[in-house]
């Protein structure tokens, strides 16, 4: 029996206040031959705000044990309801959420690029990671105005360029979308290439589809009815194996040498003993 995981999430919530405001929650939970998906496109939308309201002690109690939501039902609120289904008892959850809102074409306020490894360690997604942060910055033509958050996934990163202003799904699809046949018609295609050139030990490339041995930049995550790990969830290997934890980071974070190793010490117990120290890195 897997330990009932939202007394882990309660604890952190508060600190994602900011960082989720009005955005819609999602949950991925981890059967043994699937996953259930809980998100507001397809469910009733959950909101941080909604779930602080609703996680109090006698719910957490009531939590406890075998109970099931039949039998409490009546001793719920709606949105306790709602809280129940998106975080299943008894079984490991991820924490997601949708990043410019679940509705498909609506304007965008963040962009994030996944730095997606397949077979290749984690360090070398670490020097990708900075070295797309240097290659941004350095980029005269990118006339965006941001703030660049980076984040540790549970298993590789996320950066994220928070704008200071809106921008639409066209000048996404046009500017930062990755067309394969195409890849320097995009700032992450000839962001791509530049890094794959001058990190010559590790390949680069821009675009959604893994590749063995390589480091993908894939941006495709960004627009609106998309959805991204959130801070502070786990990451769920298989359906009863966490393997590790999403965390916040700094761009001074990502320079030390020993950041693998350390990130991947973190268990529940030690981010709630840290959670203050950490919180203080979230935008």
């Amino acid at each position: 029996m897997q330990k009932d995981v939202i007394s882990y999430y309660a604890r952190v919530f508060p600190k994602l206040k900011k960082f989720l405001k009005k955005r819609e929650m999602a949950t991925i939970t981890s059967l043994e031959r699937t996953e259930i998906v809980k998100r507001g496109s397809h469910d009733k939308p959950l909101y941080i705000n909604e779930v602080i309201k609703g996680l109090n002690k006698k719910f957490l109690e009531l939590r406890k044990g075998d109970s099931h939501l039949k039998d409490i039902k009546p001793r719920l609120t709606k949105n306790q309801i709602n809280i129940w289904n998106y975080f299943v008892p008894r079984k490991l959850i991820e924490l997601h959420y949708a990043v410019n809102q679940e509705h498909p074409n609506r304007p965008l306020q963040r962009i994030y690029f996944d730095i997606d490894r397949l077979d290749i360690p984690a360090e070398k997604a670490q020097l990708v990671a900075i070295k797309l942060i240097e290659t941004i910055k350095k980029d005269s033509s990118f006339r965006l105005k941001y703030k660049i958050f980076p984040m540790w996934t549970g298993n590789s990163f996320h950066i994220y360029l928070l704008l200071n202003n809106e921008i639409s799904r066209s000048f996404y699809e046009n500017n930062i979308h990755v067309d394969i046949n195409k890849p320097k018609a995009s700032f992450t295609g000839r962001w791509a290439i530049k890094i794959n050139r001058e990190l010559k030990n590790i390949k680069v490339v821009p675009g959604h589809e893994r590749k063995t041995g390589f480091i993908t930049i894939d941006p495709s995550q960004s627009p609106s009815g998309k959805i991204a790990r959130c801070p502070f969830s786990l990451y769920i290997k298989g359906h009863s194996t966490i393997k590790g934890i999403a965390l916040p980071l700094t761009i001074q974070d990502l320079k030390n040498k020993n950041l693998i190793k350390e990130l991947r010490t973190y268990t529940m117990e030690k981010v709630i003993k840290n959670l203050n120290k950490l919180a203080k890195k979230l935008p």
